[in-house]
């Protein structure tokens, strides 16, 4: 690698110095974390270093130079992400410098971030769903809860903020609708299906009233102690009985079922501007990364079970 310990010389004094001043002074006013420090420690020493090899330093460092040390980790092998992370390493260095006037010029001034790639939502098969959603026992209260906060979850695509703090005047089960408030404050219409419906009218008439023992307790969802759900407890709980369903505890969380929702109904056709109203997204962009899970979902059918796949 071009930023090698032995193909690069030591660190300046100088740089040392300016490194540990940069800091001490982030220490003192972010109170970053041991951790984020010492990446900031290691991100500036392996360009100081390459820097010393090239005839500069910290202080002197040019754009042009920023460039060739981007391109020499890019060329070893460094990933776009760890490239963005040193840029925002060097920004916030540049930027206090400046600012304390122990710096010139800033080099990393109109140069763009490394693009990352697009991560894609996991999303479960239609099986595992169907078996995640049976995986509680019915028979109990808070079986029946867990019953019917998965069959709302899953046929509405709702956030887990969302879930927990249901109130019992956003439900119309006469129209078999939620009047949901999502982020910014925006509310919106989401249809129940008459699966979620069933097993939520059967948890309000026959867990709750076990479950709150005679006390008014706002949310929809609640605990033995007669309190709302949490997201933590909410958590916790779908890890359990994705355990019962034979799902591998790392693939399953809350927000895989949103994303599930979102998967499952796209791969059924339906239109990407009813599903943006559906999750409550204010942007149609946000909505169109599930099309390419779907895409590859199909992908992977067509490999499979067709004969020239």
């Amino acid at each position: 690698m071009p930023m090698s310990e032995s193909a690069s010389p030591p660190l300046t004094e100088t740089d040392r110095a300016a490194i540990e001043r940069f800091i001490e002074q982030a220490w003192s006013e972010y109170g970053l974390a041991e951790n984020t420090l010492a990446s900031y420690r290691s991100d500036l020493t392996g360009f100081a270093r390459w820097l010393g090899g090239h005839g500069s330093s910290l202080a002197s460092a040019s754009r042009e130079l920023l460039y060739r040390y981007l391109a020499a980790r890019t060329a070893a092998k460094y990933t776009a992400r760890s490239n963005a992370r040193l840029l925002s390493t060097l920004r916030r260095y540049y930027k206090l410098m400046i600012r304390i006037g122990a710096a010139d010029a800033d080099p990393t001034l109109l140069l763009d971030a490394p693009k990352l790639p697009r991560a894609l939502p996991k999303a479960l098969s239609e099986s595992e769903v169907e078996g995640l959603i049976r995986a509680p026992d019915i028979a109990t209260p808070l079986g029946l809860r867990d019953r019917a906060m998965l069959e709302l979850l899953y046929a509405t695509g709702l956030r887990v903020s969302e879930l927990v703090g249901l109130r019992a005047d956003q439900i119309n089960l006469r129209q078999g609708v939620l009047r949901v408030t999502g982020k910014g404050g925006k509310d919106r219409l989401v249809p129940l299906g008459e699966e979620a419906q069933h097993w939520l009218e059967r948890y309000v008439a026959a867990s709750r009233p076990l479950l709150t023992r005679g006390r008014t307790v706002e949310a929809v969802f609640v605990t033995v102690r007669a309190s709302g759900m949490t997201r933590q407890m909410f958590w916790v709980m779908v890890k359990k009985h994705g355990l019962v369903a034979g799902i591998a505890s790392q693939r399953i969380s809350p927000h895989v079922l949103r994303h599930s929702f979102a998967t499952h109904l796209l791969n059924h056709g339906a239109d990407l501007r009813a599903l943006q109203l559906l999750l409550g997204h204010s942007s149609l962009s946000t909505t169109q990364i599930y099309t390419h899970v779907a895409r590859e979902g199909l992908k992977r059918l067509h490999a499979q079970h067709h004969p020239r796949g």
